[in-house]
């Protein structure tokens, strides 16, 4: 495991899911790498620059229920790594 990132499955912020295999480094920068799997679809096989895959990302949900008179938006901050929002 590695310890900036556990080997786990993440949500993304969109909703779907992905399962992390494991950091690799770039052959010539040495830049960290995520290396993932998309759990939905063809299953790809992606990677991203470590520092990007742990960058958070600020999203604007607009939430209200369902019988809701009442709308608002509601500003809701969540990390890529650890991306389960909901409002």
């Amino acid at each position: 495991m590695n310890e900036k990132l556990p080997l786990r499955k993440y949500e993304h912020y969109k909703g779907n899911q992905y399962e992390v295999i494991g950091v690799a480094k770039h052959s010539e920068t040495l830049e960290e790498l995520v290396v993932y799997r998309a759990l939905y679809g063809e299953h790809g096989l992606w990677v991203r620059l470590l520092k990007m895959f742990l960058e958070t990302v600020e999203v604007v949900w607009k939430c209200w229920e369902e019988n809701s008179v009442n709308k608002k938006h509601v500003r809701v901050f969540c990390s890529r790594a650890n991306a389960s929002c909901w409002c």
